[in-house]
């Protein structure tokens, strides 16, 4: 089992800023994302929320269980030192996944405030960026 869990506003992809998150609906993620999965031999689970207390929740539940997390925390990237302090508690890799490049865009994006507890950061290949973080995962979960 790995989660994909998404922070705020991801639920409106295809209709929030297409030109920078593109024209793919969530629906079109999860189904990319549970399609890695299958390819992989693994389930996969894929959650939303706005709501940044349900999102440290869910990395206490992966924590608890040694979850593996492919983890877009959205705009709690920058600002959550409640979620950052979550993912430290992590038992099993965490992948930070970003459709966009936040390095690229406005400087408040700069900074992610979770990075240094994940696993790695795949950022900038749009729904690509899950793909990639999938794989990963499943390559450290070999080792």
């Amino acid at each position: 089992m790995i989660y994909v869990l998404n922070g705020p506003n991801l639920r409106r992809l295809g209709t929030r800023e297409p030109d920078v998150y593109g024209a793919e609906t969530f629906a079109d993620l999860t189904e990319l994302c549970k399609a890695t999965g299958r390819e992989l031999g693994v389930e996969v689970e894929v959650r939303q929320t706005d709501d940044e207390a349900t999102m440290i929740g869910w990395i206490h539940e992966a924590a608890d269980g040694k979850i593996p997390v492919v983890l877009n925390p959205a705009a709690f990237t920058h600002y959550s030192y409640g979620l950052r302090d979550a993912i430290a508690q992590r038992t099993a890799p965490l992948v930070e996944v970003h459709i966009s490049n936040p390095a690229a865009r406005e400087e408040f994006r700069h900074n992610s405030v979770v990075a240094g507890v994940a696993t790695g950061t795949i950022a900038g290949f749009g729904l690509r960026s899950y793909v990639l973080a999938l794989h990963a995962i499943m390559e450290m979960a070999s080792k």
